[in-house]
């Protein structure tokens, strides 16, 4: 009975973190939608006169515009990052201290696909979000979500967890692999 509820609960920890991928995913594609309907081919949009604006840009590289034009080696770098962290969601305990570390995992999902869909479908990530008053490099709801996402791992690991709350993912404390 109690082995059952605990199966519930991690079919329904794993719906969840599922469904908030898919929410995330289809946010960041349906502001890029608009960002292309009504941005593309004018000229940037004021949002805060010389704070930030909507400017579209199709970005063929990664973040800051390197590997520009190497679309496959961002491609398997998004699913390599989307399966890792997924592996890592479903092997967390779904007690309440893990829920911010899959929620990073999370936000790192819904940043590698959004931008994943964009680089398959169009060949470019669509960028339309630009902080003209510190001219930092226009960006999309997808790299708030891996940049949120990395922050929060980052915090995590270094204040928050312990490493005996991260065994799962290795090997028990003392043993190799080989032994």
């Amino acid at each position: 009975m109690i082995r059952e509820q605990g199966k519930k609960q991690d079919r329904l920890g794993n719906f969840i973190f599922a469904g908030g991928i898919v929410l995330g995913t289809a946010a960041d594609q349906a502001s890029k939608l608009a960002a292309a309907s009504s941005l593309k081919g004018h000229g940037a949009v004021p949002v805060l006169q010389g704070i930030f604006e909507l400017l579209y840009l199709e970005n063929r590289g990664a973040a800051f515009r390197i590997l520009k034009n190497r679309q496959w080696i961002m491609i398997l770098l998004a699913l390599a990052i989307s399966a890792g962290a997924v592996f890592m969601a479903v092997r967390l305990p779904k007690e309440r201290r893990y829920r911010a570390l899959r929620l990073a995992l999370g936000l790192l999902v819904c940043g590698a696909l959004g931008n994943l869909i964009d680089r398959i479908a169009r060949g470019y990530v669509i960028d339309f979000l630009y902080f003209s008053l510190i001219d930092f490099p226009v960006f999309n709801i997808a790299d708030i979500f891996v940049c949120a996402g990395c922050a929060l791992l980052l915090i995590l690991l270094l204040f928050y967890y312990r490493e005996e709350d991260l065994q799962i993912f290795g090997n028990e404390k003392g043993k190799t692999n080989g032994s």
